[in-house]
């Protein structure tokens, strides 16, 4: 590696070189604010005779010492493209000016000199080689048509030249020159094979470049490539990858995500956003070509199924369409890496279009039962990070089934009783919009041949039966305790909701005037709606607590006939089934055969070694809680060793009691992984 300061003008000016930008790097991007900045900063150096130098930064790029047949050396640029680009178009603005002003002298300085290489071949004449479409707008400027006629749709390049143009003007073209002049930056050049490029690179984004972790996982793959592969890879595989792994509606890439599923599904842990890249550099230290491209080939393939997961309305199945888009109003991202695997399966023959719609289904089932209950949402990542090791190919979906109704604890599918007991009062009002709407749409839906589209029909919304600002008549029809249970206790509740395409028109009214109400003919009330919510509204006098009771009885049994509990029988549990240490049988006298502990399988075959193992890793974690807890005392944690009986280090000179039973260690493992909030962390499996 060489570094060393130099001026910008006599960089561009080396004869015969070509600065390309490979196609790893992020696309052009800078605002016209920076634009603004860098041209006062040029205007401000160019007119005063006291700035003898202005420092830009850096630029780094490799090079091969690697010719083209017409002689022209490559830098391939790895950091300064934005400056580089930016001071291109500030050329291609001063060329195109001094074409109008006829000075030819300046004119050919600038552009034999900083724009193109004079006697190379058309491919290598731009000493600017951009990515494609940046390349197109680049050339476009030079040809000297107008902004407006380029058709590549929106561009930077296009968009900043036109700032560029507006500001150089004949009056301050000699300050922009002398400015230009003036540039100083850092010049750090990089030896193929020699230097670590990539290693470079990673420590330029930590100072600010911000690049995303499919960013930095892009160049890492292509990075130590010839630019010939670069681009055959990038366009092969990547280019696809990118495409099927942004969310159309908000034009935004979900790349980082989708890579973060696709390790979660092989390495079976959960990898955190930021750290996305490290572990895919850890699963794949190194890779010939041919076993990229096996790689991109999968993660292409895989791509796709993603692509619908984000993307519903792709999927051309409107029976699959229709699960992924309840899916996606669930927002059940964490399935994500179960459901890549399955709907490889689908693709790949194992499972049919039946299903593969059940499993869609039952996770549904899983998730919303949950979700009326209130388990804790956490527990999901873990459940379906280990899902698919589950699956029977024979018996798919029990399999799934079965496995899924064994989960325990905060892990647990929650049973018909435990949802009738929470579904009746539980708030579905103040909910996630796209919640709300995945539940009131599939209740209305259910069994229905003229479903209604909720999700953005502006026509049908939310109605409460008792309203959020009752009419005064609604005092004299319901006594004042009833009056303030609803207020108080049922306004948000399943039982009261419906929907309504006249909601504005029903407004706070009593229930009299919303069942009837039949203004100008236009039958606004709940007597003429077509929807199943209101068909039982249809047929009753009154709205009060004995109504909505029976309203709430109704709907509760059809929250059981949609989100269904397995009809399954589950086998009588082994002794020796791998188990939550919270489920587990008394260890009195028993050997482990191995625990899984924070999603990572330990071959642990005593209480003892267990016993340490966890109280090592949560104190490594948080030292706190030990001292700020009734543990410290159960454990008799201390610096003085004699304080316990058959002392055992914990960590740097702090002992922890040893002399305990084998079901009293399994007790203190139980409070410390409680106290940190870790109870779905140990699961361990008894010795036959």
């Amino acid at each position: 590696m060489k570094a060393s300061e130099i001026n910008l003008n006599r960089f561009l000016s080396q004869p015969d070189t070509q600065f390309v930008i490979p196609v790893y790097q992020r696309n052009y991007d800078w605002t016209e604010a920076q634009c603004k900045q860098l041209l006062n900063d040029i205007l401000a150096a160019g007119s005063s005779e006291n700035i003898n130098a202005h420092f830009i930064g850096s630029i780094v790029y490799i090079h091969d010492d690697v010719y083209s047949a017409s002689g022209i050396r490559e830098l391939s640029i790895i950091d300064g493209q934005q400056r580089l680009t930016t001071i291109t178009l500030i050329y291609i603005a001063l060329y195109r000016l001094l074409k109008s002003t006829g000075d030819e002298q300046k004119l050919t300085r600038i552009h034999e000199t900083y724009l193109i290489n004079k006697f190379a071949d058309d491919e290598e004449k731009l000493k600017l080689r951009p990515t494609e479409n940046n390349d197109r707008a680049i050339k476009h400027l030079l040809t000297g048509d107008g902004e407006d006629s380029f058709n590549g749709g929106f561009s930077r390049v296009i968009s900043n030249f036109g700032y560029f143009k507006s500001r150089i003007t004949e009056d301050n073209i000699e300050s922009v020159i002398s400015g230009l002049n003036k540039l100083m930056f850092v010049e750090v050049s990089l030896e193929r094979g020699k230097d670590d490029a990539q290693r470079i690179f990673e420590s330029l984004n930590s100072t600010g470049l911000e690049l995303s972790q499919a960013d930095l996982i892009r160049n890492f793959i292509l990075m130590g490539l010839t630019r010939k592969k670069q681009n055959d890879i990038y366009i092969k595989y990547w280019q696809q990858i990118e495409q099927h792994a942004k969310e159309l509606s908000t034009n935004q890439s979900r790349v980082s995500d989708f890579i973060r599923d696709y390790l979660t599904l092989k390495t079976k842990k959960i990898p955190n956003k930021g750290r996305v890249y490290a572990q895919f550099k850890e699963r794949f230290p190194s890779l010939e070509y041919e076993s990229l491209e096996t790689l991109l080939e999968e993660l292409k393939i895989v791509s796709k199924h993603y692509h619908k997961f984000i993307n519903p309305d792709q999927e051309t199945d409107p029976r699959i369409r229709k699960q992924l888009s309840n899916a996606e109003q669930l927002e059940i991202n964490v399935t994500y890496p179960f459901l890549l695997q399955v709907f490889s399966d689908y693709e790949n023959g194992l499972i049919d279009k039946t299903q593969l719609l059940d499993v869609m289904e039952l996770i549904q089932s899983f998730v919303w039962r949950r979700f009326i209950l209130g388990l804790p949402t956490n527990a999901l990542n873990k459940i379906f990070m280990r899902l698919y090791e589950d699956v029977d190919s024979a018996d798919y979906v029990a399999s799934i089934a079965r496995s899924l109704m064994k989960k325990k604890g905060s892990q647990r599918f929650p049973k018909n009783a435990e949802v009738l007991s929470s579904v009746v009062e539980k708030d579905f009002y103040n909910i996630k919009p796209r919640n709300r709407t995945y539940f009131l749409q599939r209740l209305e839906n259910h069994n229905n041949k003229e479903p209604v589209q909720l999700d953005g029909n502006s026509d049908i919304t939310i109605e409460h039966i008792f309203p959020q600002t009752p009419d005064a008549k609604w005092k004299d029809a319901l006594n004042a305790q009833d009056y303030q249970t609803f207020a108080e206790t049922h306004l948000h509740t399943m039982g009261n909701l419906t929907l309504s395409g006249n909601n504005g028109s029903l407004g706070n009214k009593s229930f009299a005037e919303k069942k009837q109400m039949n203004n100008e003919a236009k039958e606004q009330g709940y007597a003429f709606s077509r929807l199943w919510l209101n068909r039982y509204l249809k047929d009753i006098e009154h709205w009060n607590l004995e109504t909505h009771e029976e309203r709430s009885r109704l709907l509760s049994e059809r929250v059981l006939d949609i989100w269904r509990y397995p009809d399954l029988d589950l086998p009588d549990a082994a002794s020796n089934e791998e188990v939550s240490i919270f489920e587990a049988e008394d260890p009195t006298g028993r050997k482990l055969e191995y625990v899984v502990f924070g999603d990572e399988r330990r071959e642990v075959t005593t209480v003892s070694d267990l016993y340490l193992l966890v109280m090592r890793d949560l104190y490594e974690r948080n030292p706190e809680p030990f001292f700020a807890s009734n543990l410290r005392d159960r454990l008799r944690l201390s610096k003085n060793a004699n304080d316990c009986r058959n002392a055992v280090e914990l960590h740097e000179g702090y002992f922890i009691e040893g002399n305990l039973s084998s079901l009293a260690k399994f007790e203190r493992i139980q409070e410390a992984l409680t106290l940190f909030d870790a109870e779905d962390d140990l699961t361990i499996q008894y010795a036959n």
